[in-house]
């Protein structure tokens, strides 16, 4: 069950989180997660690992999300500095899109304890957009790394921003496949950039790179996903 708090749009789990739970069950180290339907959040759900290496996600008569093994994810361009991260997220705070929700990942109400805020705005002179965020307390695990379906989920939204403000993405659009790759633990003290940068758009279709560094700018996991804009 994905709870309540961890939505991206209303009622629906945050698509970040949900390929970070099914890539925990995967065994292979680079995972690309495609979402078939909705999930739900605040309901009884199924999740197990298939042939493959990989996992699905189903409630019970229908299949949700399926992750599989995969190849390396989009190569990262070096990270921001820390103060450009924050004037990118400050910026974005200053003028944020009209289709702004209670995200899980980047709603605008939520603290650090019970959301990753992250508020990706354009970093001048670079075609990339970023945000520095700390997480709260209440989102780390005990040895005061984040976990990693959370590393996951910041890998998602910042997808999102790239699409809408370095191209021609639409609101309301939704992550139909997030591929990643961890590269180690990732340590929540001094601070975390995610950002990302646009690979290419065909129609509704919008691929775009992410990671998140830290603070210092070591890039500790990358991502590529497929954004795909609603229909007319």
């Amino acid at each position: 069950m994905v709870p309540a708090g961890r939505n991206g749009y209303p009622g629906v789990a945050f698509g970040g989180y949900v390929a970070g739970v099914l890539a925990g069950r995967a065994a292979a180290k680079t995972v690309r997660v495609d979402f078939r339907r909705p999930t739900p959040t605040g309901t009884p759900l199924g999740l197990a690992q298939t042939p493959d290496g990989g996992s699905e996600l189903t409630n019970g008569v229908l299949v949700l999300a399926v992750a599989t093994p995969a190849e390396a994810a989009a190569e990262a361009p070096g990270a921001p500095s820390w103060d450009e991260a924050l004037a990118a997220a400050e910026a974005y705070r200053a003028a944020p899109p009209d289709e702004v929700s209670d995200c899980f990942g980047c709603g605008l109400g939520r603290t650090p304890d019970t959301g990753l805020r992250l508020h990706c705005g354009r970093v001048p002179g670079r075609e990339i957009v970023a945000t520095a965020w700390t997480p709260g307390a209440g989102l780390l695990a005990a040895d005061g790394t984040l976990p990693p379906e959370l590393v996951w989920a910041a890998l998602d939204c910042p997808g999102n921003a790239a699409g809408r403000l370095l191209g021609s993405q639409r609101a309301g659009a939704v992550t139909a496949s997030l591929t990643a790759r961890l590269l180690g633990p990732v340590p929540a003290a001094g601070g975390l950039i995610s950002y990302a940068w646009l690979l290419g758009e065909s129609g509704r279709k919008h691929r775009v790179g992410t990671a998140l560094a830290t603070a210092g700018g070591e890039v500790l996991a990358v991502g590529e996903a497929l954004w795909v804009d609603p229909r007319s």
